[in-house]
């Protein structure tokens, strides 16, 4: 993905895949250090806004930056995270932020 500065907005669903062992930590499931390296370079691509985990249920929320769903989907199909089943992505929603209070918030 090119410049992103000008691409819309995309909330990223991701829910645990059918080989994520949830009685263990997040940094303890298996294709952790790859996962990690994979979403750091989507970080210095500069296509990753915001991200983390939905510590209760084993998913994972991104803010993207893209064209359009599909080049999102494709992108993170090479995941380790997806490719071995610790996560599954739900959906891919297009988002248009009215609010920002997020300084503020800090």
């Amino acid at each position: 993905m090119d410049d992103t500065s000008t691409d819309p907005i995309w909330l990223v669903l991701s829910v645990a895949g059918a080989d994520r062992d949830l009685s263990i930590a997040m940094r303890e499931q298996p294709w952790w250090n790859e996962h990690a390296a994979f979403i750091n370079a989507l970080v210095d691509e500069g296509n990753v806004l915001l991200g983390g985990p939905l510590p209760d249920e084993g998913g994972a929320l991104l803010v993207m930056r893209a064209p359009d769903a599909q080049t999102i989907r494709d992108r993170l199909a090479g995941d380790p995270w997806y490719v071995n089943k610790i996560l599954r992505l739900v959906d891919v929603k297009r988002w248009e932020i009215l609010i920002d209070e997020w300084a503020g918030a800090r």
